[in-house]
């Protein structure tokens, strides 16, 4: 289960293990992607974003390494 479940159309929910800067998301068809070396600055954002799915696309899908794990 997400730490965070977000209101967005392609996201369901957000997990932040700040210690390792490990954003991790969950997309509403099941995938889940882990990004790394992502600030909690930008973890902020995306929580706080009206947009998750933009904030996504926009500021993190191209910025950080990641991989899907689900």
């Amino acid at each position: 289960m997400p730490g965070y479940l977000v209101t967005s159309s392609n996201l369901h929910g957000v997990d932040y293990e700040p210690w390792s800067g490990t954003l991790t998301i969950t997309f509403r068809d099941g995938a889940v992607y882990e990004y790394y070396g992502v600030p909690a600055s930008v973890c902020d954002g995306l929580l706080a974003a009206d947009s998750p799915g933009r904030f996504h696309h926009e500021q993190i899908k191209y910025n950080y390494s990641y991989r899907r794990i689900l």
